[in-house]
């Protein structure tokens, strides 16, 4: 059940899709806000208290482009999810860069929504006031201070540059991570256009981590957009 009074303030101009997400999140124990504009909703995020924004992308006047832009410049830490239209994986690109945190292509079922916000909700904590020492998922422990990587108990040797990757995707779990962030993040911005590079090394990273790495339990591709680390199954 979502935390009481969590506040979620839904961008777009479709009217009855609005007013019917509106109605299924009151019934599901949110507040809910609507806009019809990115102005609007940018006047609503300034006179409200708001966790989490539904975004569509295709918006009159201002793009949902500039309205996540202006978002993500007025607060570094409200979940964004994209509302967009199936087949549009350019402008999701271009949004998760931006600083949206997950996206949603339309149509879709309410019950993967609602999952959705309640992922983006839950992942909104104070920042930690110690750096994390060590994580784990299921099989696979990372000790961050030793830089060391076991697999059922087994050492894991990993090149400076994979475990580099393996560490944004972990520290990003459960969160898209466009190729654009991950090349930044691990390479640096002269290589910002040398995608191949995030494809060759995923794939020496899932034959090292993953039990079975056709089907990967820990990093998911999200095509055309990049990778998300899961905890596994």
């Amino acid at each position: 059940m979502p935390r009481k009074g969590s506040c979620i303030l839904v961008i777009d101009d479709d009217v009855q899709l609005a007013r019917d997400l509106r109605n299924n999140l009151l019934l599901n124990n949110y507040e809910c806000l609507v806009a019809h504009s990115g102005e609007e909703g940018l006047k609503l995020l300034d006179a409200h208290h708001i966790d989490l924004v539904l975004l569509d992308l295709w918006l009159p006047r201002m793009s949902g482009l500039d309205v996540c832009r202006k978002m993500r410049f007025q607060s570094s830490s409200l979940p964004i999810v994209v509302i967009s239209v199936l087949g549009k994986d350019k402008d999701i690109v271009q949004a998760l860069d931006l600083g949206a945190d997950d996206y949603v292509s339309k149509p879709f079922a309410m019950d993967v929504l609602l999952a959705r916000i309640r992922v983006r909700l839950r992942a909104v904590n104070p920042m930690p006031t110690t750096p994390v020492q060590s994580f784990t998922a299921g099989p696979l422990k990372i000790d961050f201070s030793q830089h060391l990587v076991l697999l059922n108990g087994e050492y894991v040797t990993l090149s400076n540059t994979e475990y580099a990757l393996l560490e944004v995707l972990v520290m990003n779990n459960g969160k898209i991570v466009t190729t654009k962030m991950l090349l930044s993040k691990v390479w640096g911005d002269v290589h910002s256009n040398e995608r191949q590079f995030v494809h060759v090394y995923i794939n020496r990273l899932r034959k090292k981590i993953e039990p079975d790495p056709a089907h990967p339990r820990f990093i998911r591709s999200e095509r055309g957009i990049g990778y998300r680390f899961m905890l596994g199954d």
